[in-house]
């Protein structure tokens, strides 16, 4: 650098969304963005930059189940809300996967999905004493990947290639997360199951959310929401938090993804999307928890979901708390 070139804009940091607090002492802190949205859809407050084009990572997976009932295959109850899912691989949970693939002449060779366990740690001990090892199946993103072979069955597309961004249901996905959010898909990678994946602002995820809750009876959108809202189990697990709380409060649409990102819309419109910047997971419960708070959601569900206790030795000693 010379010294008449000015020195490089520095971007501010994102403000702490959480803190970690043991014994007493602040020890750490989570920063990210998120976005909280009125029931007309206008913007009720922001941190951070919520416009920013971010990976979404699972809460898109509405919109790909959306795309794939667009697409012609017929999905509903149980198995598309599995569609539409990150699941534990509890045993219901593998069971229909196998079913949804056999009903279609497939297999779990068939799936794309990288080998795992499953993702509950009380269901991935049992499978692990019971000697299993890991499997594409077990793979938290196996019902999407099913649903998403059995449309290619159904329209004569290549199987093989599925998970090509460019593939005939891989551009409607693209063409359905642009018109949920209300903006141009930003960047396609690809997301830890081997899927393309479309990168939007928070604010167009809230938007996303939104518009399923808020759509035609009938359509593709409304019935993936509808699945997703009537069978919680089978979006995630018996011990997550996105089937508590479609549970307990009714009407609400909610997915997390990887690498912390949370959205939800409640049965009237309001919603909400966030990203922790660091990807911790641990500090997801607390802000979501808080946002819901801010979003007027007054039930029990949401102190649930927001502890978050740290521990020393085996007494609980702190906690992660949300700082907005």
């Amino acid at each position: 650098m010379t010294s008449t070139d000015a020195p490089a804009a520095i971007a501010p940091a994102p403000p702490v969304l959480a803190e970690v607090v043991r014994s007493g002492f602040t020890e750490g802190h989570h920063r990210g963005s998120l976005v909280l949205l009125a029931a007309d859809g206008s913007v009720e407050r922001t941190l951070g930059d919520p416009d920013a084009p971010v990976f979404p990572r699972s809460s898109n997976k509405p919109m790909q189940a959306a795309a794939i009932l667009r697409a012609g295959l017929e999905l509903s109850g149980e198995r598309l809300a599995l569609a539409a899912a990150s699941h534990s691989g509890e045993p219901f949970h593998l069971e229909l996967v196998a079913k949804m693939l056999a009903e279609h002449g497939l297999s779990a060779a068939d799936l794309q999905t990288p080998p795992d366990l499953p993702l509950d740690p009380v269901a991935a001990e049992a499978y692990l004493a019971a000697g299993n090892v890991r499997e594409r199946i077990t793979m938290n993103c196996s019902g999407k990947h099913a649903a998403m072979l059995a449309v290619c069955v159904r329209n004569g597309w290549d199987t093989t290639t599925y998970l090509d961004p460019a593939h005939p249901l891989q551009l409607l996905v693209g063409q359905v997360v642009a018109e949920a959010a209300g903006e141009p898909v930003a960047a396609v990678g690809t997301d830890g199951c081997g899927a393309p994946l479309m990168a939007i602002g928070l604010t167009g995820l809230a938007r996303a959310f939104r518009s399923f809750v808020l759509a035609e009876p009938g359509s593709a959108e409304r019935r993936v929401a509808d699945a997703m809202r009537a069978h919680p189990e089978y979006v995630a697990g018996t011990r997550r938090p996105d089937t508590w709380l479609m549970t307990e409060v009714p009407g609400t649409l909610s997915k997390m993804g990887a690498e912390a990102v949370q959205a939800v819309a409640l049965a009237d419109g309001r919603a909400l999307a966030f990203k922790i910047d660091d990807g911790s997971v641990r500090a997801l419960g607390p802000v979501l928890a808080r946002a819901l708070e801010l979003l007027g959601v007054d039930a029990p569900v949401v102190s649930r979901i927001g502890r978050a206790p740290l521990l020393g030795g085996a007494a609980e000693v702190g906690e992660i708390r949300a700082k907005f």
